[in-house]
């Protein structure tokens, strides 16, 4: 189990996030205004899969109309799938320290691409 609280940090603007629900194999945190969760699970069957997801609220201009706001949320997520045998935990690590390598590099410009729609 992970610590409580957990902290995540958006645009160097760090969130802690306490505990607000466990199961068996997951954890949710969440800021105490809840505009910032951070889910943690795991799934157990042919396949181990193991997902972090990151959401994210706020409150922002409608662009039609100036005068009022509306809610604007996103997420964002990692998902690691591996079989039952094959591979072990250090051979599964090097992968996602590879992908996430490949999208933060020279300050996230892979990322910048994606979320510009290239591929």
């Amino acid at each position: 189990m992970l610590a409580d609280p957990q902290s995540v940090t958006i645009n160097a603007v760090a969130n802690s996030l306490p505990a607000v629900a466990r199961g068996t194999n997951s954890s949710n945190y969440a800021k105490d205004d809840g505009n910032v969760k951070l889910s943690i699970a795991h799934t157990y069957g042919k396949r181990t899969r193991r997902s972090v997801r990151l959401d994210y609220r706020k409150i922002a201009a409608d662009p039609l109309i100036s005068a009022q706001n509306i809610e604007y949320s996103m997420s964002a997520y990692l998902v690691i799938d591996v079989p039952k045998t094959g591979f072990t935990v250090v051979e599964a690590k090097y992968i996602v320290d590879a992908l996430t390598g490949y999208l933060t590099a020279s300050s996230g410009a892979k990322v910048t691409n994606v979320l510009g729609g290239e591929s």
